[in-house]
């Protein structure tokens, strides 16, 4: 099963990895991230988090083959906190945002709006599936729901008809139909209506940008002093998320700056190590045009 890790080397680089440290993979996937980390901490131990079943089968198949100083949770890793409760601090933390190739090439996820199959989108069997709430969200919600999550601008007339032709969409190829439909073949062509309309979709399926905005503040208090959180984002959403969570606790409070003697549970908490972004190299975008709006930002705790 082939899946390419973006941002790969920096990623890795960005932790400074300690051969005897304890690292969290909060997204393994398919395990590109994990291996590399689990090769370099002989005297270490990984944990890793994923809530699609079929990722953690293959990704737990895949690291047994380096070492077994390693644990899966299948869970959101909005449930980190609560699952290592009894682990202490960790020495770094990774977060890459972006779906799996395999997950996007699979027909049967609903995940591609290339390919014909069953709208559905869940990372995990749980939940609502886009097919539910095309049928169950009202006009002015689904709207809210693409302009929110899609910043698309045809948001309004998209919705409406969806909901006319709801009852004739069932797979992502006929969602894909009526949303050109509702646009027009010039605005659709040109726009490609279709990416904004899936993000958005998936990311209500999942509930993405509200549990990465409750689980950074949390990641954050699980590092040690040194400790690095390394976060790969893929649009403007999650990237803005990350970004002020960063900002947020990196800076001394309003209403403090200034001020001789600080409180410590005022003070910044973490540092910026790169104050801009990480991007994809021209050689990575040559050979992965999916890494194109990649973005990696880290973080090291200060005290």
């Amino acid at each position: 099963m082939k899946h390419y890790s973006v941002l790969k080397d920096e990623l890795i680089d960005s932790l400074d990895i300690k051969e005897d440290g304890i690292y969290v993979d909060a997204t393994v996937g398919y395990a590109g991230d994990a291996q590399e980390i689990l090769k370099r901490i002989k005297r270490g131990y990984l944990f890793a988090f994923d809530q699609d079943p079929v990722a953690v089968e293959y990704s737990t198949n895949t690291l047994k083959n380096i070492g077994n100083n390693f644990k899966i949770f299948t869970a959101n890793f909005v449930e980190m906190p609560e699952l290592l409760k009894n682990v202490g601090l960790v020495d770094g933390i990774i977060f890459d945002l972006g779906f799996s190739s395999p997950q996007i090439d699979d027909e049967s996820r609903g995940f591609s709006f290339m390919h014909d199959g069953p709208l559905d989108m869940r990372m995990s069997s749980k939940g609502k599936s886009a097919k539910e709430i095309i049928d169950t969200y009202s006009i002015e919600k689904l709207t809210q729901v693409f302009f929110q999550y899609g910043e698309e601008k045809m948001s309004k007339v998209i919705a409406k008809n969806i909901i006319k032709e709801k009852e004739n969409i069932t797979t992502t190829l006929e969602l894909v139909e009526v949303i050109k439909k509702a646009v027009g073949a010039n605005y659709f062509y040109k726009n490609h209506p279709e990416r904004k309309i899936f993000q958005a979709l998936r990311i209500e399926v999942n509930d993405e940008l509200k549990v990465l905005e409750t689980v950074l503040p949390e990641a954050i208090k699980l590092l040690k002093k040194g400790g690095r959180l390394s976060v790969i984002t893929f649009h403007s959403l999650e990237d803005r998320i990350v970004k002020n969570i960063f900002k947020k606790y990196s800076e001394v409070d309003e209403l403090l700056k200034g001020e001789k003697d600080i409180p410590e549970e005022y003070k910044p908490l973490i540092k910026i190590v790169n104050k801009k972004p990480i991007l994809p190299s021209a050689k990575e975008l040559a050979e992965n045009s999916r890494s194109a709006s990649a973005k990696l930002r880290v973080v090291e705790r200060i005290w």
